[in-house]
């Protein structure tokens, strides 16, 4: 019964005419909508600045649900009707007082009981602007419950953050604050703690006893595209390791929580970044490398390097690509060094987390050091989502002699076209209260911490040889000493690299 009320709600999405609303949100909502996840008890407000009707907010609804990758049905009538846009002043009082009298007329029009979603999927700038204006005016005040999504970036650095938690504080509770992270909700990522929690031959193994490192790599082959303003004031630094790289590695880092509830989970990721090893000004160039992308040849053609893209300072020193070295300084995790590295412009898309396991401390197999393969688990986030296993095996006829074997399981290959969109998961899991999946202030507020000591430093120090990798390369070379100090190196993010999974030999893929 809780279920079925909670399906009942306005979802109201300011920025309704930009380019997440068309990508991902509404082919998102018709998924939901088509799955039955929502009932006909639903009503969706667009708010934005352009003169708009209903029917020609539809017609665009409708347009970006065609231009997706998903089957229409003859349902996309009905489901438009629930379609309802209002032209908005962000900072115009009777903006909000129209929005209030519309949604309270859509809870009379399809029997919902006052619950509302406030969906910021516009400028961060506006954000604490609106909470304040919602709550002033009451559009808050409602028998349901209310819910407030932001997307990223929360602040620029931690006193920002700070004073954006604080403005949304005075009109939402944290528990009604869902601070999105769209890594959160790829099906691979989530499935980090099924694979650790629920695999005894993995569990047991979780520790500095058994791991020798873990890398956490997600690559771009794009540059900036069209994000060069947004980008040359962010860089990858705060566009990617802040959130994405770090919320990865709390949930490889994390204890098992006592149950699978919001609460634990999210106990369990802050414990694990509290633990995180706060960086020394001293020591920013020992544990991390920056790096900015030159030209290249992509495809047989060449394209620019990021200093020539469009809305980039011809001088710009923002750093495309970032690798480092996190140490945990806890029970479970002294000794292991986790490895991230994250750019644009590298050899292809992809995210992967490695698992290095150490070797046996006498293996009757290895003749030479150059002959020793270690096991490896990889997730593979994306592109095709799954796993792969190598281990070692006995070569064809030959007495005495291993090769590695890689064993893959992929989940996307099953059924490619129902595969849930992150969004998709994300937005339901905010309908029905769940926020394991989205980001605590305590979260927010610790990467931050992390992160700013990194960006003082380079603020303060201009590189001299940027661009210092070439496009579609894995990044600036420095980046392989961080891992060559420690006696590894970087494993590659894909098999038809000319580097292979391991170090250039043939691997017998098992599927």
């Amino acid at each position: 019964m809780q279920k079925e009320e909670n399906n009942k709600c306005v979802i109201v999405i300011f920025g309704a005419t930009g380019d997440l609303a068309k990508r991902k949100l509404f082919p998102s909502i018709y998924n939901l909508y088509k799955k039955g996840s929502l009932s006909e008890n639903f009503a969706i407000v667009g708010a934005a600045r352009r003169e708009w009707s209903d029917n020609t907010f539809r017609e665009n609804v409708a347009t970006s649900i065609q231009d997706s990758k998903i089957n229409v049905d003859a349902d996309l009538d009905d489901f438009l009707k629930h379609f309802h846009y209002l032209s908005f002043d962000v900072t115009n009082t009777s903006s909000y007082q129209n929005l209030h009298e519309l949604i309270n007329e859509l809870d009379e029009q399809f029997n919902i009981p006052g619950n509302r979603i406030f969906y910021m999927a516009m400028a961060p700038q506006f954000f604490g602007t609106i909470a304040s204006y919602l709550k002033s005016n009451e559009v808050t005040t409602t028998i349901g419950w209310s819910r407030l999504i932001i997307e990223k970036p929360f602040g620029h650095n931690l006193e920002s953050a700070q004073k954006l938690n604080i403005d949304l504080r005075e009109a939402f509770a944290e528990d009604e604050i869902y601070r999105i992270d769209h890594y959160l909700g790829k099906e691979m990522v989530q499935n980090i703690e099924v694979i650790r929690f629920a695999n005894a031959i993995f569990e047991p193994l979780w520790n500095n006893r058994y791991i020798s490192n873990i890398q956490v790599t997600s690559s771009e082959s794009l540059g900036v595209e069209d994000r060069g303003g947004y980008y040359d004031h962010a860089g990858a630094l705060r566009d990617m390791v802040q959130n994405h790289m770090l919320q990865m590695v709390a949930l490889l880092a994390m204890e098992p929580p006592n149950r699978l509830t919001t609460e634990e989970v999210r106990t369990e990721k802050i414990k694990a970044l509290r633990a995180l090893r706060p960086m020394k000004s001293e020591d920013v160039d020992r544990y991390f490398v920056r790096g900015q992308y030159g030209r290249g040849m992509v495809n047989g053609k060449e394209v620019n390097g990021y200093r020539e893209e469009s809305n980039v300072d011809p001088n710009s020193a923002t750093e495309t690509f970032v690798a480092g070295k996190l140490l945990i300084d806890n029970f479970r995790w002294a000794g292991v060094p986790f490895y991230i590295r994250t750019g644009k412009r590298m050899t292809e898309k992809s995210t992967k987390i490695v698992i290095e396991f150490k070797e046996l401390p006498m293996n009757l197999y290895y003749k030479s050091k150059d002959e020793m393969h270690p096991n490896l688990l990889i997730i593979h986030i994306q592109q095709d989502e799954g796993l792969s296993i190598v281990l070692n095996g006995k070569k064809v006829a030959l007495s005495g002699e291993t090769t590695p074997v890689k064993l893959d399981y992929c989940s996307s290959c099953q059924d490619v076209l129902n595969t849930p969109e992150a969004y998709e998961k994300l937005l339901y899991d905010c309908i029905l209260g769940d926020a394991t999946n989205f980001t605590h202030w305590d979260e927010v507020s610790l990467s931050w911490s992390f992160v700013d000591t990194i960006s003082k430093v380079w603020e303060n120090s201009i590189p001299t040889d940027f661009p210092n990798y070439e496009a579609q390369s894995m990044g600036p070379k420095i980046s392989d000493k961080l891992l060559a100090d420690d006696g590894f190196h970087w494993w590659p993010i894909s098999d038809d690299s000319p580097y292979s999974i391991l170090k250039g030999e043939n691997i017998n893929e098992n599927v």
